[in-house]
Formats: structure tokens, C-alpha cells, sequence
């Protein structure tokens, strides 16, 4: 039951949130789905979640009743759950963005559009500080404000400082040649390069001025030094693709040791009169991907960091079905 629902919310993408305060339980983003919206929340049952960026105008309607407890109504049925803490961005994490703005202009991506500025690492050191102990990682995400190779040299400068947390940290940034190597060194536990598209021709169309074929050789790179289980790529679900296109794109990553994270489209940037994918085909790609993780040996149980521990973007064999 808890993967269609979750596919059908995923599909919704929005809910309105009412009934007594609940700042407390509220997220915001500065990259990702969320960027530049009004917030989103965490709705868990049964030890699953899923996020809902908040709308006044959402399908969902999530009613609180006070210290966490929601009735969500969708659909015509009601189901009680709760709203899940944040730590930053998201439930037991502090995931976070380093730099704000980017100089690249992807399509589905909101984040050049809206030219947040850079955190300094002071700045990111007392964010971190200000959830903990209650977080169980920390997650690094950045735009690129100058150039990648000096983006790089600024996440690393933050992790070097984080390391002081003794959490295992996670990073993804927009990688070029040896980036792997200088994430583990510095101290990195888990690293997410993202392929974003099912094909190298949408990539090209999406996300100009980037080779997708950089970040999936710095992600094979990182499979040796980082582990099966702790290598990740986002790939967008939505962009246009054919079923037999993302399963594809799913069996290449997950035969080099890699974990597909499926993340249904969220529209939004110049894709703003895209649709997101239907639930059925949500839950469709989902068995494929699950197909996919068990004949290869991949397990995103494993996950400490980022987007498979979180789970509330995305529908994760074995963690939703």
C-alpha cells in the first residue's frame, strides 16, 4: 500500500498544510525540487516518509493536530501519520547547500534563476553545530559559483572543516577528473555525481554547456574508493525518456557498482509546463530499478548520506516497496 501512495504523493508533489502551527516541522531549500518555494514538510507512516513542498493550493491536504500528528487526506481516504522533524532540509541529516547560484542553466533547475549567494564555512560550521547531536550525517550539495574546479576546492576547504562532527559526510557536486579522489582524501564518506538524464542527447538538451560523460567517469572512478552501496547518480524521471531508454540508463549504473537514485520530475525552471510522470509509470521504473539493484548486489539500505537515506524524494526499492 505505501508504494502507491507514495507514488500518487510523489505525482501530487504539493499539499496544504493546516490546522495548529507546525514552523518546527517545516523545511526550506535553496537547491533541489524545493528550491525557492515556500517550504516543504516530511509526512512518515509507519517508519516511511515522503516530502510535499507546501501549497495553499496543493491536492494533498495535511491537517496538524498538534506535537507532529497530521491526518493527510488525498483522494478521498484518510491516513494518520506524523510530520517528521528536519534537521536541515530533511530528517536526520544536516543536508545542505554550500553555494546558492550557479553559472550553468539547466533546464529543470531553478538555482541560476534565483542567484542565492555562497555560504561561508563559519556560516556552514554553526548550522551543522546548531542540529547537533540530533542528525545522523551530513550532506553537502553546491551550485557552481565561478567554475567546478573552484567550486570543488571550496567543498572541500567546508568538509575539511565538518570532520570535527565525526559524521559521515556526503557530497555531490558537478565532478571533473580526479574530483573522486580528492573528496575521499579529504575526508568524504559517500559522493553523488548526477548523470540527470536517461541519455547522453537529453542530457545535451537539459543541461548545456556540461558533458555527461565527465560525471559518469568520475562516477566508475569512485566505486574503488568509495564502495558499492556509497557511490550515487540522480536521474530524472520525466525529461522525455522511454521506459526502455531509463532502464537502460538504470542497468549501465548499477552493473559499474553504482546506485540509480529515480527522481520523478518536479517541474519547475523552464520545464514549468512539463508534467511529472504518472504514478504508474513511478511504480513501473520503481520495479525495474529494484530488478536492477538486486541482479547487480547493490543495496541502497547501505546508504549513511544524501538522497537514499532520506528516501522522501524518491520511491527506494526496498526502503518503500
Amino acid at each position: 500500500m505505501w508504494a502507491e501512495l507514495k507514488a500518487r504523493l510523489l505525482h501530487a508533489g504539493t499539499a496544504n498544510l493546516t490546522g495548529v502551527k507546525a514552523d518546527d516541522f517545516i523545511a526550506a531549500s535553496r537547491a533541489g525540487p524545493g528550491a525557492g518555494k515556500a517550504g516543504s514538510v516530511f509526512f512518515s507512516m509507519d517508519g516511511r516518509r515522503v516530502r510535499l513542498t507546501l501549497s495553499e493550493s496543493g491536492p494533498v491536504m495535511l491537517e496538524h493536530t498538534g506535537n507532529g500528528h497530521v491526518v493527510l487526506r488525498f483522494e478521498g481516504r484518510e491516513y494518520e501519520g506524523i510530520l517528521e522533524r528536519p534537521g536541515l532540509h530533511c530528517p536526520h541529516q544536516a543536508y545542505l547547500t554550500i553555494t546558492g547560484s550557479c553559472i550553468f542553466q539547466c533546464r529543470y533547475c531553478s538555482v541560476w534563476k534565483n542567484r542565492g549567494s555562497r555560504r561561508s564555512i563559519d556560516e556552514i560550521e554553526a548550522m551543522v553545530a546548531s542540529v547537533f547531536p540530533d542528525i545522523d550525517a551530513i550532506s553537502l550539495t553546491s551550485g557552481v559559483l565561478t567554475g567546478i574546479h573552484e567550486e570543488e576546492a571550496y567543498v572541500i576547504d567546508v568538509v575539511k572543516r565538518l570532520l570535527k562532527f565525526r559524521l559521515p559526510i556526503g557530497v555531490s557536486i558537478y565532478p571533473e577528473k580526479g574530483t573522486p579522489f580528492r573528496l575521499k582524501s579529504a575526508g568524504v564518506s559517500e559522493v553523488k555525481f548526477n548523470l540527470e538524464t536517461a541519455t547522453d542527447h537529453l542530457f545535451s538538451v537539459m543541461c548545456p554547456g556540461l558533458l555527461r560523460g565527465e560525471a559518469f567517469a568520475a562516477l566508475c572512478d569512485a566505486v574503488p574508493l568509495f564502495g558499492r552501496n556509497h557511490v550515487f547518480s540522480n536521474i530524472i524521471l520525466g525529461l522525455g525518456e522511454s521506459d526502455e531508454e531509463m532502464a537502460g540508463c538504470i542497468e549501465n549504473l548499477c552493473q559499474n557498482g553504482i546506485i540509480p537514485v529515480i527522481r520523478p520530475l518536479t517541474p519547475g525552471g523552464d520545464l514549468a509546463d512539463f508534467k511529472a510522470p504518472e504514478p504508474s509509470r513511478i511504480l513501473r521504473i520503481a520495479g525495474i530499478h529494484e530488478e536492477m539493484l538486486q541482479k547487480y548486489g547493490l543495496d541502497p539500505g547501505a546508504a549513511l548520506t544524501m538522497c537514499p537515506a532520506c528516501t522522501g524524494c524518491d520511491l527506494i526499492p526496498w526502503r518503500d516497496t
